[in-house]
């Protein structure tokens, strides 16, 4: 929320960056309900949801509002070039877009959007459990030093992201079949690569945690975001989510979630602007 005004920023810098940035003397308010530091993208979500609200305050009705990449790319280069932040793209471009997206990086990002069915769509939100362990993060240490191994081409390293790229397109590829199952194996070998990337990526609570899921029959897991802490997903059997769920709970927070059909919304004055998917 934006409202004009003598200059007062929260205390968060990403907001002063944001304004910073925008040159935008006003007042901005952010509410969230997920824990910071978890590994789902929060950081980026605020980001781009700033950004919208800002275009929309400064387009006002005389310009056309800048589409959901361009939103995306502003949101990163705030946290990037004002902040000094490693990160990606990916978290921005879903909270732009929402859905299910397969991302290709070029010189430029393609962005395309993976249908899911309903049947797929409920799969996905009864089987899969998110864990919040109540670790810090420190993401974006691990980034650039994930980021200078590979410049160096260390093998290890080279090895993992060449096979977390093909893992990507195989889960693609479930998803578009409704494949939870299969889904699931991809992302559980995902975990064992990207762990490969550095010491600092999974932790004793995480590893405990992923013992006491595949004991009680979890098919698949992995840390989110960067990890170092944060999140865990967890894929448990068909109709058995309760058992999953007693086995991983003595070592974090279930958290409660759904599938984001939508991207950032935006309004420009009291007339709602809905962006059509493309």
């Amino acid at each position: 929320m934006l409202r004009p005004g003598p200059a007062e920023t929260d205390r968060l810098p990403l907001v002063a960056a944001a304004l910073r940035r925008a040159a935008f003397d006003g007042h901005v308010a952010i509410t969230s309900d997920f824990p910071i530091g978890a590994g789902l993208g929060g950081s980026a979500a605020a980001g781009v949801a700033l950004a919208a609200a800002l275009a929309a305050t400064r387009g006002a009705s005389t310009a056309p509002l800048p589409d959901r990449s361009a939103i995306a790319e502003w949101s990163r280069a705030t946290e990037v070039e004002e902040l000094g932040i490693a990160g990606g793209r990916q978290d921005h471009y879903a909270a732009a877009y929402g859905g299910a997206l397969g991302l290709t990086f070029d010189r430029a990002v393609s962005v395309e959007r993976i249908p899911l069915s309903d049947a797929c769509r409920t799969d996905l939100e009864s089987r899969l459990l998110l864990v919040y362990t109540g670790e810090s993060r420190l993401s974006g240490d691990t980034i650039t030093a994930v980021l200078e191994a590979y410049r160096a081409r260390v093998p290890r390293v080279v090895h993992a992201l060449d096979r977390m790229a093909v893992l990507a397109r195989g889960m693609r590829g479930a998803l578009i079949a409704g494949d939870v199952t299969l889904l699931a194996t991809l992302v559980d070998e995902h975990w064992v690569h990207q762990r490969a990337l550095h010491p600092r990526i999974t932790t004793a609570r995480i590893d405990a945690l992923a013992d006491a899921a595949r004991d009680a029959g979890a098919q698949g897991l992995k840390a989110l975001g960067a990890s170092g802490g944060g999140c865990v997903l967890v894929f448990s059997p068909p109709g058995d989510a309760a058992r999953v769920a007693a086995a991983v709970r003595p070592f974090g927070e279930l958290l409660p979630w759904q599938v984001a059909t939508t991207g950032v919304e935006w309004a420009t004055g009291a007339v709602s602007r809905h962006e059509p998917n493309p």
